[in-house]
């Protein structure tokens, strides 16, 4: 079964990632590596293993672009949303024998170095992959 794991973030982390204080301050340069290697580790393991379908990280809120309807025309609003403070940072796919092994992968991605406690509020969603439209359970 295919899996996805969702990573959240706040723009305030993209900011104290990119080198500004905004609040728990700054990240290192050592900070980074630090995260790169993990990350650069576990992606490969998982590679090896035969588990890992895709990966990818996203680019900061203040780059998306949010499109809706409204009065049935397109509209634009840029980002970040006030609505929520955590956004979507990236994502895995992988693949594996079940619901408790893609959880056992997504606890070993939250131990992820992050300086200044800025993994206290770090989460993850889990959500199995639908191949066809059989698998949506209706």
């Amino acid at each position: 079964m295919k899996y996805m794991i969702l990573s959240y973030a706040s723009q305030q982390d993209y900011d104290e990632m990119s080198g500004k204080d905004a609040g728990r301050g700054p990240w290192s340069p050592e900070d980074m590596e630090a995260m790169t290697t993990f990350m650069t580790t576990v992606n490969r393991e998982l590679e090896e293993s035969g588990e890992l379908v895709e990966t990818r990280g996203l680019a900061a809120p203040v780059h998306t672009r949010r499109v809706g309807m409204r009065d049935g025309a397109a509209y634009v609003t840029d980002g970040p949303y006030a609505e929520t403070q955590e956004v979507l940072a990236g994502y895995w796919i992988v693949e594996c024998e079940s619901f408790d092994r893609a959880v056992e992968i997504a606890g070993r991605l939250g131990r992820c170095p992050a300086p200044g406690g800025a993994d206290v509020n770090a989460f993850a969603d889990i959500r199995p992959i639908v191949e066809s439209a059989d698998d949506l359970g209706f």
